[in-house]
């Protein structure tokens, strides 16, 4: 595909990793619509990328509603164009042992992290572009690597890889292309001081948001798009936890004293720490 006047919806534009893929595309030319739950944040965003004029515009809309469904679906039926690309980026996370999570975060993050992107992908399909629409799912390597502290977070990004899956089946017989993204340890404003020292402390790998950005455009520009998964060695860690997954589970055991301490610092019943996308 190429960028330039390409029109693409881009959800969880007010967090990191939506910032920088807005940067990023609009740089190649791209009409963007904005989609996030931070007027105040889309508007000085919007600002500084001229977004009016390239031709692009913000929602602040909340897409786990459908008041927020409903301002995006209005919104393309006003534009009388297709949709070129959507790009589910909106995500939360929630690092907690399960034991110590609370309902109404389990709830939000499934609701963020694989309800909205279901519905909003299936409200956007009549919209996309017949002949080259592209479709990316921002997901995680914990969305096919579990890992301790993460399992409802896992649980989500599991979900959004297999829906991914299905979506590039279901859409085989057309031009319409789906792809699943699948970024590791990313720095984000919203990452907790916790999980930067748990990361710090057990050698994690950690990437600037715009790593993610310049893969994502990788992604769009090709002539058939592939899922792609970022970092060394976490692409080999996933290799072989699909095929020996009890040499994963040895790994991670010799890791789970410093999970459990930075998990439940602070209080007896650790409260969730939520952030977009850190994982």
């Amino acid at each position: 595909m190429k960028l330039s006047n390409k029109l693409i919806l881009l959800t969880g534009a007010s967090g990191g990793i939506g910032h920088a893929i807005a940067r990023r595309l609009a740089k190649r030319g791209v009409r963007l619509i904005l989609v996030g739950r931070s007027a105040q944040r889309l508007n000085h965003l919007a600002r500084e990328l001229n977004l009016r004029a390239g031709g692009g515009f913000v929602l602040s809309a909340d897409i786990t509603t459908s008041a927020g469904l409903d301002i995006i679906r209005t919104a393309l039926m006003a534009l009388q164009e297709p949709l070129d690309g959507l790009i589910n980026c909106a995500g939360v996370n929630v690092f907690s042992l399960l034991q110590d999570t609370e309902t109404h975060e389990i709830e939000r993050l499934i609701a963020t992290n694989v309800t909205a992107p279901l519905l909003l992908t299936r409200l956007v399909l009549p919209f996309m572009n017949p002949v080259d629409g592209r479709i990316v799912n921002l997901g995680s390597s914990f969305g096919s690597l579990g890992y301790p502290g993460y399992s409802v977070y896992c649980a989500s990004k599991f979900a959004l890889r297999g829906f991914s899956e299905a979506m590039r089946r279901e859409l085989g017989d057309s031009p319409i292309q789906v792809a699943y993204l699948a970024p590791r340890a990313t720095q984000t404003d919203l990452n907790s001081a916790r999980v930067n020292a748990m990361n710090q402390e057990l050698g994690n790998a950690v990437d600037a948001p715009e790593v993610v950005a310049a893969e994502l455009e990788k992604m769009l520009t090709a002539t058939h798009m592939h899922d792609r998964y970022i970092g060394w060695p976490e692409r080999l860690f996933l290799w072989i936890n699909s095929l020996l997954p009890g040499v994963i589970d040895l790994a991670l055991r010799n890791q789970l004293p410093v999970i459990r301490r930075f998990a439940q610092a602070g209080n007896a019943k650790a409260l969730p720490t939520t952030s977009t996308h850190s994982l």
